[in-house]
């Protein structure tokens, strides 16, 4: 089992997750809204949403490391363990749409008023792929709560024990 500092590695890198990819899922939201952002926060919020994705699978495999550390830990674990194997495809998803966005809105931007430059295209796929990549946030955001509230459960209702 990895420790970070004495500390299992899992409760620390689930924190990236927790708070990045909503993050993330915000600052989507931000510049579906008002696609002038996406200029100055397209960038930052794409990393921010990959540094989450990729802190994805390390949570879930440290995850596994402390279950088997500890022997199990129980049904509310089990639970846990599985609604946490769903998040990745979700996150994934979430980020090429987040790409996409960011992509094609620089493209348009850069796509001179010329007939045929493909400005409009470019335009409707930014706008398109920013209301998806936003409901994309909404939903891994929902799922990491989801995934969260079971795993705290696990962890609060075996104390309280």
């Amino acid at each position: 089992m990895v420790l970070i500092g004495g500390i299992p590695a899992h409760p620390l890198i689930i924190h990236a997750v927790v708070v990045l990819l909503p993050l993330a899922a915000v600052g989507t939201i931000a510049i579906a809204a008002r696609p002038a952002w996406r200029r100055s926060l397209g960038v930052p919020v794409a990393l921010i949403a990959l540094v989450g994705v990729g802190a994805v699978p390390l949570a879930v495999q440290t995850g596994e490391q402390l279950r088997e550390a500890l022997g199990g830990g129980g049904p509310l674990v089990e639970i846990h363990a599985q609604r946490a194997e769903t998040l990745l495809p979700f996150a994934v998803a979430f980020l090429v749409l987040l790409l996409l966005a960011v992509y094609s809105g620089r493209r348009a931007d850069r796509a001179g008023e010329e007939p045929g430059d493909g400005r409009p295209l470019w335009r409707r796929t930014a706008v398109g792929s920013a209301v998806l990549a936003a409901v994309a946030g909404v939903v891994v955001t929902g799922l990491v709560v989801w995934i969260g509230h079971a795993g705290s459960s696990a962890v609060w209702l075996a104390v309280a024990s």
